[in-house]
């Protein structure tokens, strides 16, 4: 499902024209980005959780170039999904 599915559904269920839907789910997009990037984390009872995820420094391998490179600490974008939303995807 693409975002402009998910437009169009939200409009079929509720209504509202496509021009203010895609407005308030771009916002709610840029909302949960801006949060992230902040290191704070965005929770919705019942959906799930935004989270930010700290990435330990490591070493890895260039095979080409047969060199040892260090990847520094980082932080990577997570979600993870509620009870209620894991079970309905189960049945």
């Amino acid at each position: 499902m693409t975002k402009a599915d998910i437009v169009n559904e939200i409009t079929k269920n509720t209504g509202i024209d496509k021009t203010t839907v895609l407005t308030t789910v771009e916002a709610f997009m840029d909302a949960v980005k801006a949060s992230l990037a902040n290191d704070e984390n965005v929770y919705l009872r019942g959906f799930g959780s935004f989270v930010v995820k700290k990435r330990a420094q490591k070493t890895a391998r260039n095979i080409s170039k047969n060199t040892t490179i260090i990847i520094p600490e980082h932080n990577i974008p997570a979600f993870k999904p509620a009870k209620t939303f894991v079970t309905a995807v189960k049945k």
